[in-house]
């Protein structure tokens, strides 16, 4: 059988939040792992697919962080000022690769500055299965634990069908002009936008959700830097 081709793709790396729940002296993303800036690591899943076209990195204005890293050397990386909200940080990594040439039909992958164990060939699958796709879509992970929602007083008010269940993960993979159009209009409505994919299904489309590895862990709390050190240092 001859192997799916992947599609060539940009990357953007929204970069300037300062993770306060990690308790740090530093944002999160800048915390050390196995010898590296933690965020060192997540763009070396990109920055070493044959498929990358370029890669942004929003960041916060006075980041002091980012100069001293390596790979703000390397001539693939490109720096733009980052938002407040995330998908403020997002906007303005598409918007400069609009500026830099790239086509609105170009794919754009956005992945999490803070999720430095992508699997390759998780990547290889997000690019394989939707390269034809007329929406896109992100890899996710069906809900594996029983669901429950809760009141306002603290009980379980019902438990969740948890097989329509899914985490949303990243990297989340968009046309250019699909993406720029729909973040630019939610935004605009003041419409809550946690993640591309909500975004798009704002503007009445259905991303596919293609299943990824429990793995791609996001590191939002200390003991998911924790982990991830244990594992890697097997």
């Amino acid at each position: 059988m001859t192997a799916r081709m992947t599609p060539d793709f940009w990357a953007v790396i929204p970069a300037a939040g300062v993770g306060s729940r990690m308790r740090a002296d530093r944002p999160k993303q800048y915390l050390p792992l196995a010898g590296k800036a933690l965020i060192e690591h997540t763009l070396d899943c990109f920055l070493d697919h044959p498929g990358l076209l370029g890669l942004v990195v929003s960041i916060a204005p006075e980041d002091p962080y980012w100069p001293s890293l390596t790979c703000a050397l390397d001539q693939r990386v490109q720096r733009v000022d980052g938002g407040a909200e995330r998908a403020d940080s997002v906007l303005a990594g598409l918007c400069h690769l609009r500026e830099r040439g790239a086509r609105l039909t170009d794919w754009v992958l956005v992945h999490d500055a803070a999720r430095p164990n992508l699997a390759r060939g998780d990547l290889d699958r997000l690019l394989g299965e939707l390269a034809d796709d007329p929406v896109g879509g992100l890899l996710a992970v069906p809900a594996r634990d029983t669901l429950k929602r809760a009141g306002a007083d603290g009980r379980v008010v019902e438990t969740v069908d948890r097989s329509v269940i899914w985490q949303a993960y990243t990297p989340q993979m968009f046309r250019l002009g699909a993406l720029l159009d729909a973040l630019q209009a939610a935004l605009e409505a003041g419409a809550a936008v946690t993640d591309e994919a909500s975004a798009i299904e704002w503007v009445g489309e259905s991303p596919r959700l293609v299943e990824g590895r429990a793995d791609n862990l996001k590191v939002t709390r200390p003991e998911d830097l924790q982990w991830l050190e244990q594992r890697w240092a097997r």
